[in-house]
């Protein structure tokens, strides 16, 4: 695997018609990867670098899948006893279906099955972000992304994506071959980092995106959080 430039294949998530216990099981064990791996707390580093002070905010993600980084969040607002209302944002009703049965998420939360790129707020979210979403996108669409998520955020928005690193694909490739059962996890995590990011891309993109200021921090396991405050 050449690895020098993105990758542009197609997952098999980002297919249609694929049966709901697939997408289920694949949901399943993307929680497991980001709270092992250590995703889930980066998400919440993130969600923390916008947060300031609130102890009253809305939180909207986009391509939510089976929201479990809103749970994440979700769990940690709660025990700090910060008042929190969840947006979820998917194209897939089986992810939104998974989604709504996270006990976590009930009762504060609002799902839209929808292209974000169709979604227009009366009240916008304080912060809005993505979580292993953008790898999905071309290089083109991903600057009208950021210029969307600055836009339909009062506070900022942030992004937790991969590392387009060969440690990191043939360690994924080789944990995914041993102990997931998802044939679209096996297919689709080692390919996800093939369609990841190195620093100087995403430079480029948010310059072309006219978008700033922006930071970005590499993360364990090989990821970058990137925080964007609006002024």
């Amino acid at each position: 695997m050449n690895l020098k430039q993105r990758s542009y294949t197609k997952e098999l998530l980002d297919g249609d018609e694929i049966p709901f216990p697939a997408i289920e099981k694949n949901m399943r064990e993307l929680d497991f990867i980001n709270t092992k791996l250590g995703g889930h707390n980066i998400t919440i580093k993130g969600f923390k670098k916008l947060l300031g002070n609130k102890s009253k905010v809305t939180v909207c993600e986009i391509g939510c899948g089976g929201g479990d980084n809103l749970a994440a969040i979700a769990k940690w607002c709660k025990k700090r006893g910060i008042k929190l209302h969840c947006i979820g944002i998917d194209i897939k009703q089986e992810c939104i279906a998974v989604a709504k049965a996270n006990n976590y998420l009930r009762g504060f939360s609002t799902w839209l099955i929808d292209d974000y790129k169709e979604v227009f707020f009366n009240e916008k979210p304080d912060i809005i972000f993505s979580s292993l979403f953008c790898h999905h996108f071309t290089d083109d669409e991903l600057v009208y992304q950021l210029q969307w998520m600055e836009f339909n955020s009062s506070e900022g928005f942030f992004i937790n994506d991969l590392q387009r690193n060969l440690i990191a694909y043939h360690s994924i490739k080789i944990l995914t071959s041993l102990f997931s059962s998802s044939y679209l996890v096996k297919n689709d995590a080692p390919l996800s980092v093939a369609r990841g990011f190195i620093k100087d891309e995403w430079h480029d993109i948010f310059k072309k995106a006219y978008v700033k200021p922006y930071n970005i921090s590499w993360q364990w396991a090989f990821r970058y959080l990137i925080t964007c405050k609006r002024g």
